[in-house]
């Protein structure tokens, strides 16, 4: 039987003030003082008082985050005059993991939304399937609405995409748009490639089987 964890002191320091801090720094959305009190089993009063405590502490010793009470519960942010730091490194790290399909599909994305994915993969080339899952999963597109006709899903950008760019809006994007060439025509060319490629993929095996010796 499984059992309930409980405090204990570490090196002199506070238990509950430790445990506090620890839950804090794992929730993504603010955790009241009634919660926390029931999970660490004290007074409600208590966890009041020390959240009270640790915020103003964390002020004074001028750390790079503050404990904050938003709403109906308490979660700790990052101290404003560090933001454009922070904005900076999420910006960054966002691109470094991102490979270099990856960017140059949302720039696609970005620039001629709404696009469809055989849009896309017209405009780059090659198949595009993989590396839009990727963008989807991670929030960084979308799907909206679908192309007459065919019923194809159009692709736009997300907002978590501006946040992430550190924009405000699209209009913010560097003018590049007229450097894209036309889609109808990339399509009718693309269709044309994969058609190519395809009877040239044929002949090559017509030939290959020619060049064979018969096994009769």
């Amino acid at each position: 039987m499984e059992h309930p964890p409980t405090l204990s002191m570490s090196q002199g320091a506070d238990p509950v003030r430790q445990a506090v801090e620890a839950i804090l720094l794992v929730v993504d959305s603010p955790v009241s003082a009634h919660t926390l009190a029931q999970v660490l089993e004290v007074p409600t009063a208590q966890i009041a008082s020390l959240l009270q405590e640790l915020a103003a502490d964390y002020d004074a010793a001028g750390r790079g985050f503050q404990l904050r009470e938003v709403g109906q519960g308490w979660r700790l942010f990052t101290r404003p005059e560090c933001a454009a730091f922070v904005e900076r490194f999420v910006a960054e790290s966002m691109v470094t993991r991102l490979t270099g399909a990856a960017m140059e599909t949302l720039a696609v994305v970005a620039y001629r939304q709404p696009v469809t994915r055989s849009q896309i993969a017209a405009i780059r080339g090659v198949n595009v399937d993989g590396v839009m899952r990727t963008l989807l999963s991670r929030g960084l597109v979308h799907e909206q609405g679908s192309e007459p006709g065919t019923g194809a899903h159009y692709y736009c950008t997300t907002a978590y995409f501006l946040e992430r760019m550190g924009l405000t809006s699209l209009q913010q994007l560097p003018p590049i748009v007229p450097h894209l060439r036309d889609i109808d025509g990339l399509e009718e060319q693309g269709a044309q490639a994969v058609d190519l490629r395809a009877r040239t993929r044929v002949s090559e095996q017509a030939a290959t089987c020619q060049q064979e010796p018969s096994g009769v």
